[in-house]
């Protein structure tokens, strides 16, 4: 017995913002931010919150899913990007979806926080505490970037994906998850300082820093190991594998992935394109374009990976 996705779900922002709309408030340009990442477009919140976002992607997985919110019993949600530091995006979910009889949290990996809520889930199924979860990668990534950064902030944007999960005789047959928190700093955005009636500190806003030649150089590293530590344990080899839905960091990271796998490109699909890096929400934003596309057929073996803040990844290796 496993671990099966039985139904997915996302939300995107209503509002588009294009490379060459960025062009207007800093130096940049669509060749430059194209070139380089494979971004023209993402989303980015006006009215939408992260809660909300979240909510929205739930209730689309549990109708593609043809599950009630009464029969959830777990939420776990993927985030760095909560609305409140309590309560949890999960609970806030729990809320709006009416899922009453579920056990709700959230838990912090960012780039990999999916997969980790995935792999967190499945323990949980195969544990016998729950019986059906609900997986969510939620970012709104917009709030914690210095828009005066054209190195960092041009990659971003704000989204959710969710996913519903059941105990099943197929499903997920590989997992592989690490950390790597000697290498944290290289991509970081700092938390409140203290701020007591013995420590009194600065209170300017901090925002996302991130080190790309570090970032990259991990990614493209790692993520190759990873994944085929993770087929190997599912007993399948690399041509297997129908898809790679890898996070949506960089198209010379996915690249450079699928050289390093010695596989054609054309088996990673994409929405960074579209969507830009959303963190937690990149991989199950991807799965949903992918089920809702009919890329996806009973049966088919894919990969998911996500890597980034942390450092940390994840790669889960399932039968859908």
């Amino acid at each position: 017995m496993t671990s099966r996705i039985i139904g997915t779900g996302s939300y995107l922002p209503e509002t588009v913002v294009t490379n060459d709309d960025l062009s207007k408030i800093m130096d940049t340009s669509d060749e430059w931010i194209s070139s380089r990442t494979g971004i023209r477009e993402r989303r980015l919140v006006k009215e939408e919150t992260t809660a909300s976002m979240a909510a929205e992607a739930a209730k689309r997985a549990l109708e593609n899913a043809g599950v009630s919110a009464d029969e959830i019993d777990l939420i776990i949600v993927g985030t760095i990007t909560g609305d409140y530091v309590t309560p949890s995006t999960a609970c806030e979910v729990q809320a709006a979806i009416g899922a009453e009889h579920a056990v709700a949290f959230d838990l912090n990996a960012a780039c990999s926080g999916f997969m980790f809520a995935l792999s967190s889930a499945h323990a949980y199924l195969q544990a016998n505490l729950a019986k059906t979860a609900l997986v969510i990668g939620v970012e709104t990534l917009s709030k914690i970037m210095d828009w005066n950064d054209r190195s960092t902030c041009v990659l971003f944007g704000d989204g959710a994906g969710a996913a519903v999960v059941k105990r099943d005789e197929v499903g997920l047959s590989g997992l592989d998850i690490g950390s790597d928190g000697a290498k944290g700093m290289v991509l970081a955005c700092p938390n409140r300082t203290n701020n007591n009636p013995l420590v009194q500190t600065d209170k300017t806003l901090r925002y996302t820093y991130m080190d790309g030649q570090e970032v990259y150089k991990f990614a493209v590293t790692t993520v190759p190991e990873s994944i085929h530590r993770a087929v190997e344990q599912a007993g399948l080899e690399i041509p297997d594998i129908k898809y790679f839905a890898l996070h949506q960091a960089n198209i010379r990271i996915i690249q450079s992935v699928a050289k390093r796998l010695r596989v054609s490109v054309d088996k990673f699909p994409i929405s960074l394109d579209h969507c830009g890096n959303i963190s937690a929400a990149s991989v199950p934003i991807l799965l949903d374009e992918m089920n809702r596309k009919g890329m996806l057929e009973r049966g088919d073996k894919i990969v998911m990976s996500g890597f980034g803040g942390g450092l940390t990844w994840g790669t889960a290796v399932l039968t859908w």
